[in-house]
């Protein structure tokens, strides 16, 4: 497969992919609404940057490996589900705030680093237990075994900056000032349902079986 039809074929899928809900979309949303515009961004820089776990294993030969071995993705599914879960209760235990400001990352008392920021996106990527899966059947499409190395690389580049650009997406348009201050009103309560929603899908993890 041509090095442009793979890019073109790949972003459709990923994109996709990307913008699909689930505990990324979920984790932006929080961390944008609850720490600011710089937050947001951060996390998905470390969603992007989790992504190249799965790229570099994938790349190796071992996502057909993971896929199949039913005790690396019964840990994969734990250490994923449990980490989803821990941040949900982090949401449910959002208090509400006693300050309400028209800038998006005016909230001191709430602010990280932005080291810990991306820390929590990239393993929220990261420990995705559905990826293995998901990437075996993605590099199947595009791979083949005289498949340059360069061209690996430019996927799995791509993919990321693919990512990026969508989180970054969210990132911007929940930092727009009439809807981050109506979010602000009721952040506590943004955080409790979008923690919610990340222990359900934590949970739905760890009930799941993967095929």
């Amino acid at each position: 497969m041509e090095l442009l039809q793979g890019l073109l074929l790949i972003s459709s899928i990923h994109l996709l992919a990307a913008a699909s809900p689930g505990p990324d979309f979920v984790l932006v949303s929080q961390q944008t609404l609850s720490h600011g515009k710089k937050a947001g961004f951060m996390c998905s820089i470390g969603i992007a940057l989790g992504l190249s776990i799965h790229i570099i294993y994938s790349a190796l030969g071992l996502a057909a490996v993971i896929a199949n071995s039913a005790t690396t993705l019964w840990v994969i599914k734990i250490l994923g589900g449990y980490y989803l879960l821990y941040l949900g209760i982090q949401g449910l235990r959002a208090k509400a705030s006693t300050q309400i400001s028209n800038k998006p990352d005016s909230k001191p008392s709430m602010k990280r680093s932005s080291l810990k920021n991306i820390g929590v996106g990239f393993l929220c990527n990261a420990l995705n237990p559905k990826a293995p899966i998901y990437f075996v059947a993605l590099f199947t499409v595009v791979l083949s075994p005289d498949l340059p190395l360069l061209h690996l690389v430019i996927y799995g580049l791509w993919m990321m900056a693919i990512q990026l650009a969508w989180f970054s997406s969210v990132v911007v348009l929940l930092s727009q000032p009439i809807i981050n201050e109506k979010f602000q009103r009721l952040g506590h309560w943004i955080d409790r349902i979008l923690g919610g929603a990340m222990i359900l899908i934590g949970l739905k993890i760890l009930t799941s079986k993967i095929n």
